[in-house]
């Protein structure tokens, strides 16, 4: 039976681990905390994260829990329109899920062939030729065929197999929330869309119907706001005051959703990236070898929300390669087909980065004066790589 290592817990750590578990491999599954649990927010998926996901065979329990996300345009603060909402065709709609319910699904998914190891910090990595492949905490060493590195933005694996590249601010933090449905304020539409400022972004969303709880398993009303500089210190009390501050005056409902958010439903994140991308995605090692994953391999700002996505991208790909070819022939293959795909990705966020993230008067002028044909010209760019993305046959 061939063995496997993946290191990180996070969607898609559990999306992999549960593929290959379900092909027959045995799995040893690393966490670095002591308990492994989900943030109490969600995650917008794009056509390319569901196709995916259905090609891990995790497609039914993904029907249950998500919620169509049409598009709402978007607007400036004084609450004028830059982009009026659009018909999206069903084939590039994207998606909501709680990340609860997405957590759940994906340890469902782990069957009883996956041993999962938490508190575990992982130090090392051999990556040798003539070598099994295997990481270790400084105390024990783990060896495998494989070893997936999914441990985040901050891999330690990735800080030593490609060592050229760097984990740097994007210059802004998000705050994201979810509002139960038994606390969120009656409001006329469903979704709320995107308003855009000078360095200020406020997206809302829901997750599924407030009268239906069959739609999501937890519902409510989603929101995500970004605003240009570091993360505060401040408790969440303070932080989410400041929030209120910063959007006053934005349009409806914005005051009204910050108002019914309890603190305690607040997540704050600082949004980082990978620069340069790493030289190489897989890293053959004796009968194997080690492969980078998800934000370990290309982590970058949310703006076009293709991080989950292009996290299970990874594994579908990874996945399939393994069922069809040799371990170091899927390696290889790995690399080959992944780097190019995320630094299409990457590409594209940043071009959209630049947009959210225009500040100063006259730029911001001629930012809303170009946004209408600017913006739905990135995100149909983006839909459609996002729409022509399919696993490998």
């Amino acid at each position: 039976m061939r063995s496997a290592v993946v290191v990180g817990a996070g969607l898609g750590g559990l999306a992999v681990a549960g593929a290959l578990a379900r092909s027959g491999w045995r799995v040893t599954l690393l966490e670095r905390a002591d308990r492994v649990r989900p943030e109490t927010t969600a995650v917008v998926l794009w056509p390319n994260g569901v196709r995916a996901l259905r090609a891990l065979g995790l497609g039914a329990g993904l029907d249950a829990i998500a919620t169509p996300l049409p598009d709402g345009g978007v607007r400036r603060p004084d609450g004028h329109w830059l982009v009026q909402p659009r018909p999206t065709p069903a084939e590039r709609m994207p998606v909501v899920v709680h990340r609860e319910d997405l957590h759940d699904a994906l340890i469902a998914g782990l069957g009883d062939q996956v041993e999962l190891r938490t508190g575990v910090t992982v130090r090392t990595v051999r990556a040798a030729s003539g070598e099994r492949p295997a990481v270790g905490d400084g105390r024990h060493t783990v060896e495998a065929d494989l070893v997936v590195a999914a441990d985040g933005a901050d891999s330690e694996i990735r800080r030593q197999l490609a060592p050229e590249t760097a984990v740097v601010s994007s210059g802004c933090a998000a705050w994201r929330a979810v509002i139960p449905w038994y606390r969120a304020p009656q409001l006329p539409d469903e979704v709320y869309g995107e308003t855009l400022g000078a360095g200020y972004r406020f997206v809302a969303a829901s997750l599924g119907d407030r009268g239906n709880a069959g739609a999501s398993r937890r519902g409510g009303i989603y929101w995500v706001a970004t605003a240009a500089g570091a993360p505060r210190p401040e408790p969440p009390e303070t932080q989410l005051a400041l929030l209120k501050r910063w959007y006053a005056g934005w349009p409806a409902p914005i005051a009204t959703l910050l108002d019914a958010t309890d603190p305690a439903d607040l997540v704050q994140q600082e949004i980082r990236e990978l620069r340069p991308l790493p030289r190489a995605y897989g890293f053959p090692a004796g009968p194997g070898g080690v492969v980078l994953l998800g934000d370990a391999a290309h982590a970058m700002p949310p703006h076009l929300g293709q991080g989950a996505c292009l996290a299970f991208e990874d594994a579908a790909t990874l996945s399939a390669l393994l069922r069809e070819s040799r371990l170091p022939d899927a390696v290889a293959a790995y690399d080959r087909l992944r780097r190019p795909r995320a630094a299409t990705m990457v590409r594209q966020t940043r071009r959209m980065s630049a947009v959210l993230q225009t500040r100063g008067r006259l730029a911001l002028r001629a930012r809303d004066a170009a946004l209408g044909t600017i913006s739905p010209r990135l995100r149909n760019t983006a839909a459609t790589a996002a729409a022509s993305w399919h696993p490998p046959a």
